[in-house]
């Protein structure tokens, strides 16, 4: 009698999984993912890092860059105020993420697609949590669709 074949389940609609960019501190932050990584902690790989020296260094810039470039979401992290390696530099990267935040929500994006965590090299589980709640929240929202004119993105490039 020839054997059963398992059934196969029904391949239904792909689930959206959004492209996080995150700039860590490397004195804090960083290092609780290393320690998350080392500890055999699972939480959501959709988070693509970018190390920095601090919070603090992180232009505005980089944040509506990595949006432009297909981020549906970005994540500051850093050392906990007052425990900066370099005094104050987590205090300027918080006044620029309310900048940051006003500018976005007048551009149409969520504000859950942009957050600040403040987490100390020993808070492995916090990052896990972190990661974890952003990834769902900015997949809930779904795919972010920026809105470009002609002038930005020519569909046709002329050469002379």
């Amino acid at each position: 009698m020839p054997e059963a074949k398992p059934e196969t389940p029904a391949v239904g609609p792909k689930r959206f999984e959004p492209r996080i960019v995150a700039f860590f501190c490397n004195w804090c932050t960083y290092l609780a993912a290393d320690l998350a990584g080392t500890s055999r902690m699972k939480y959501a790989p959709n988070m693509r890092v970018i190390r920095t020296m601090c919070s603090g260094r992180v232009d505005p810039q980089f944040v509506l860059d990595a949006f432009a470039h297909g981020a549906d979401g970005v994540l500051i992290g850093g050392c906990h105020p007052g425990d900066c390696h370099y005094q104050e530099g987590n205090y300027k990267a918080l006044r620029r993420v309310h900048l940051l935040k006003r500018l976005l929500r007048e551009m149409g994006i969520e504000e859950e697609r942009f957050r600040l965590e403040w987490i100390s090299a020993a808070e492995a589980d916090r990052l896990k949590t972190a990661v974890n709640d952003m990834v769902e929240k900015v997949r809930a929202l779904g795919p972010l669709r920026l809105e470009t004119t002609a002038e930005f993105f020519p569909e046709e490039v002329k050469v002379a």
